[in-house]
């Protein structure tokens, strides 16, 4: 089955009046949760582009073009096709918690905190202490891009995905409770095609390098994101790119867990516009949520933000359908659960360069981070 696409935002400083014939033949395919809430448009991965969406709610920097040299890498579809390495099954077992070395193994959790009772914020929420875990026994990653300040005062919570031993550090920003690093659920064994690019995965490590799942979590495409398989949930199932989903329908107020880990869901847009506004407007937001370090110096400045709140994004940088990557240390994209017609889904953006936070339409096709949000009792 084929269906006419409209112009994307990458392709349209590539190809002026270029249409693409896209297949809709993601067989991991998935749908968004939330649409029609007005944004601003989100800077694309490209350099040369920026992305569609629909009126402007950031300053008007946000319509400024990516200038990195990188992304200048050729995004049609006679790409070079992606090797097939160690990234296409879970990331390395041996992980990098705070500064030593772990490694997974199966288990009951043994708690290795000291720091008493739990804390009834985190007991209210499900979440517990910073340091529950022993990651001598499951997969933690390393600490040493968090808030500081935040892990020794005992501001992050903490959660194990049971599905892969995988420990997350958590905060409360406002009145909702984030994952502080990056899903890294290996989401492998899923067929991936799309237009004749096929892959045993819908999830990756940036450069097929189980290190950087290690540091950056992994890249997944919408479908992926959604669950659209139902093997987690069901009321994401069926829908992605080339669909339209009821569930991701504007003012859906139907939370998708999609690949997140159980009491846990991707955001709906919405739901990033009030972690923007909890800290402090989207003008600011990059600066406030982006970690301290990391990210790509822009004209002698750092491009690092403050991390304020905790957040601690890191520029995971992204992967195009075809199976390149590219802008590692330059910028994060996030999903949601909100779609945008059917090849589009929302999506929230932070840049080495920018002190905003953007959020816009994407193509359901390229491969972004995602950030989980705690369901609300």
């Amino acid at each position: 089955m084929k269906c006419v696409k409209g112009l994307g935002f990458l392709w349209v400083a590539v190809f002026a009046a270029f249409f693409a014939l896209s297949a809709c033949d993601d067989s991991s395919s998935a749908s968004s949760d939330e649409t029609g809430v007005s944004s601003s448009s989100v800077e694309s991965p490209d350099s040369s582009v920026t992305l569609s969406g629909a009126s402007a709610e950031s300053n008007g920097s946000s319509n400024e073009t990516k200038d990195k040299s990188s992304s200048s890498e050729n995004m049609s579809s006679s790409s070079a096709k992606e090797t097939k390495n160690s990234s296409d099954s879970k990331s390395s077992s041996s992980v990098k918690s705070g500064d030593s070395s772990s490694s997974s193994s199966a288990g009951k959790v043994e708690s290795s905190s000291s720091k008493g009772e739990v804390p009834k914020s985190y007991a209210e929420a499900k979440v517990m202490p910073s340091g529950t875990y022993d990651c001598s026994k499951y997969n933690c990653f390393t600490t040493e891009y968090l808030n500081q300040e935040f892990l020794e005062t005992g501001k992050y919570g903490e959660i194990l995905d049971e599905r892969d031993s995988q420990v997350y550090k958590t905060v409360q920003i406002g009145e909702q409770i984030w994952m502080a690093q990056n899903l890294n659920y290996a989401y492998t064994g899923v067929p991936f095609d799309y237009e004749g690019y096929t892959s045993d995965s819908t999830s990756w490590c940036y450069d097929n390098d189980p290190a950087n799942c290690d540091k950056y979590g992994r890249l997944y495409t919408w479908a992926a994101a959604m669950d659209s398989v139902g093997e987690w949930s069901t009321n994401g199932k069926g829908c992605g790119f080339c669909k339209i989903c009821s569930v991701a329908s504007a003012g859906s107020a139907t939370l998708v867990r999609g690949i997140c880990p159980s009491g846990w869901h991707l955001p709906k847009k919405a739901e990033f516009e009030t972690l923007f506004t909890a800290v402090g407007g989207s003008s600011t937001a990059g600066t406030m949520l982006k970690s301290t370090s990391g990210w790509d110096d822009y004209k002698g400045e750092s491009g690092n933000g403050t991390d304020a709140y905790g957040f601690s994004a890191l520029p995971a940088g992204y992967r195009w359908d075809v199976g390149n990557y590219s802008l590692l240390g330059s910028l994060a994209y996030f999903w949601s659960a909100t779609e945008e017609r059917g090849f589009y889904a929302y999506v929230m953006g932070l840049y080495y360069k920018h002190e905003y936070g953007n959020l816009g339409d994407d193509d359901k096709k390229y491969v972004y981070s995602i950030r989980c949000v705690k369901d609300s009792e």
